[in-house]
């Protein structure tokens, strides 16, 4: 069967070259070298701040529901006046800034004052004071940043966390309600104050090895660990993305995002495109989950983006909307160039129901990427940037970078060198040894395959994470990430995501996270029941049994064959490490903190509650 023509986009060409390591190894590279790029990353604010003084940056919803606008030239003034606030501190490395808030326009602006004069910033997971019931990560980030200024977005919000924690001497601003019993300065302040030589003196001194900002890791296997970013790592990333996909310079492009700033992927990539290409960046306030993910298709109502960054989880609680409204459809589509995901394999049905929404809109295909990297590569290592429908492919290493491919057992493991890559981890010299091998060359604990063994031209696949395999009884070896992707596939849209189970059992098992929405829609008569009475319903039962059957169909042996699952009515938690704010799931801290949910799922005789495949009384019969 014909598919639809794709849209065509000017893309970097593949011309990778190849060097084989002696033990089966490769290192893989762009012949393309990466070009120059700025010392300082907010060149490219000042550049923009004259060449289209007027144009859009920044946008946000008020409390009114209304658009407040920035242009490049009121927020390169405003990074100004803030910068020479933030000297006036004697803020420093020694001194930083740290902040907790959402997204936000005010937050860009001190983002932006802070990289305009040196002074390095961390933006924090918001989860840590809001989500979190014993601040346990946000007092150790604080333990160890020793902040000169803290900014919150809202002083009331996070009060209770600022309370807990302690500010430790650090100036507390606020962006606004503060709180009484925390003396704060307002963040308009800051703004207000007149930019002076000390800014343009201290924006000159900036060398590209210095700290830009510090990332925090999600802390999946332990307390975040804190990646120093430097200037070099963001402007030459930025520049690498640009090589990959030229077609950005031919018109500013505009996004519609959510992706929090704390994190690589919304702050690294998705804010600093919007800079480097002189684009606007509309503040989506919603986010992949219920009750939130209607403000995303509200502003998707009335913003037509020209590229589009999500989560799986995003596009899978998008694509719905988009399928039940034709003119929210073709206004998503209308200017689309493309879409990217990352964090995860796209679902192959949420990748077809794309494809045919965009050919619905606009009689074409759109481009759809991915890219693969880490908080501590800035993110960009590869990148999709040819025509591809399989959504394991992470592309192919962007200019500037080599990936090196390491046998370990009978996977690959990815290792990454360039200028892209981080000195260290802060104040951890022990973690940063450990982080490189003896080439140099980061070692971030995934595995890739090859599309085509004989022509690694043809792209990489992520093939999981090297940590989170294991071995059943048998000693036969279970890929946990192919199992996690082809059950979530066949279980959509009742199952959101899973956790493969478990080392030194006799077959595979699945913990199931449920779609909470699709699980209400099959059973409209229980109301607003607790989530257990839902999953514990026939009826959604029956739909993760229909997908057991499906995986049972496809599967060539015990390494892939799934043989029982539980429905969790508990969501994953944050306080334990068993979910990022992004919705990504820790496979580990979730089979440790339910350990007893394990021993259930296998016990014997068979716990009720556990469903498996053929409508069978026992696993594997």
């Amino acid at each position: 069967m014909s598919r639809a023509p794709l849209a065509k986009l000017k893309l970097l060409p593949v011309d990778i070259e190849v060097e084989r390591l002696p033990g089966g190894g490769m290192i893989l590279r762009s012949r393309q070298p990466l070009g120059p790029y700025p010392r300082r990353f907010t060149e490219k604010l000042a550049h923009w701040a004259e060449a289209a003084p007027d144009r859009t940056f920044l946008a946000e919803r008020t409390a009114a529901g209304e658009w407040r606008r920035v242009t490049f030239a009121e927020a390169y003034r405003l990074a100004r006046n803030i910068g020479q606030a933030l000297l006036e501190r004697r803020l420093s490395p020694e001194r930083p800034i740290a902040i907790l808030s959402p997204n936000s326009i005010d937050m860009a602006l001190l983002m932006l004052g802070a990289l305009h004069v040196g002074i390095p910033y961390a933006p924090i997971s918001v989860a840590y004071a809001l989500m979190s019931t014993d601040y346990g990560k946000l007092r150790y980030i604080f333990d160890l940043l020793e902040p000169g200024l803290v900014y919150v977005g809202d002083g009331q919000r996070f009060a209770p966390a600022l309370r807990a924690v302690g500010l430790r001497g650090a100036e507390l601003v606020v962006g606004a309600n503060p709180a009484e019993d925390l003396p704060a300065t307002p963040f308009a302040e800051l703004a207000g104050t007149a930019a002076g030589p000390a800014v343009e003196r201290a924006f000159e001194s900036i060398q590209p090895e210095a700290i830009a900002k510090i990332l925090f890791t999600s802390g999946s296997t332990g307390m975040p660990k804190g990646v120093i970013n430097t200037h070099r790592m963001l402007c030459s990333n930025q520049q690498s993305w640009a090589q990959t996909y030229p077609f950005l310079a031919e018109k500013p492009p505009v996004l519609v995002d959510w992706l929090p700033w704390n994190h690589t992927f919304g702050g690294n990539n998705n804010f600093g495109n919007t800079v480097w290409h002189g684009g606007t960046l509309y503040i989506d306030e919603g986010k992949p989950m219920p009750g939130l993910v209607e403000k995303t298709v509200a502003n998707l109502r009335e913003v037509s983006p020209t590229i589009y960054f999500n989560v799986p989880r995003g596009y899978d609680m998008l694509v719905p909307y988009l399928e039940r409204d034709a003119e929210l459809r073709d206004n998503f589509f209308r200017r689309l160039d493309f879409l990217c995901f990352a964090g995860a394999a796209l679902p192959t049905h949420l990748w077809e129901r794309l494809d045919k929404l965009a050919v619905a809109a606009r009689g074409e295909r759109v481009l759809i990427v991915s890219a693969w990297g880490a908080t501590e590569t800035a993110p960009g290592v590869t990148a999709v940037y040819f025509e591809t429908d399989r959504p394991a492919t992470i592309g192919l290493p962007q200019p500037g970078t080599e990936l090196k491919l390491v046998p370990n057992g009978d996977k690959l493991e990815m290792r990454v060198r360039g200028v892209n890559v981080m000195p260290g981890y802060w104040k951890r010299e022990d973690l940063t040894r450990a982080a490189f091998d003896e080439d140099g060359f980061y070692c971030i604990g995934d595995a890739g395959k090859l599309t085509d063994p004989n022509d690694p031209s043809k792209g990489i696949e992520f093939d999981g994470r090297i940590a989170e395999d294991f071995k059943l009884l048998t000693g036969t070896w279970v890929h946990v990430g192919s199992v996690r992707v082809s059950a979530i596939a066949a279980g959509a849209p009742v199952i959101q995501d899973v956790v493969v189970t478990a080392p030194n059992r006799p077959d595979i098992g699945l913990l199931v996270f449920p779609n909470e929405a699709a699980c209400r829609a099959l059973c409209p008569d229980l109301g607003n029941a607790p989530l257990a009475d839902v999953v514990a319903d026939p009826r959604v039962r029956a739909r993760v049994a229909a997908a057991l059957d499906r995986l049972a169909a496809a599967a060539t042996g015990s390494t892939n064959r799934v043989a029982r699952a539980l429905i969790l009515a508990e969501p994953p938690s944050i306080d334990a490490n068993e979910i990022t704010d992004k919705g990504y799931i820790n496979q580990r801290a979730v089979l440790t903190r339910r350990a007893a949910l394990v021993e259930k799922l296998y016990a014997e005789p068979l716990d009720p509650d556990v469903i498996v495949p053929g409508g069978s009384t026992r696993p594997g019969t």
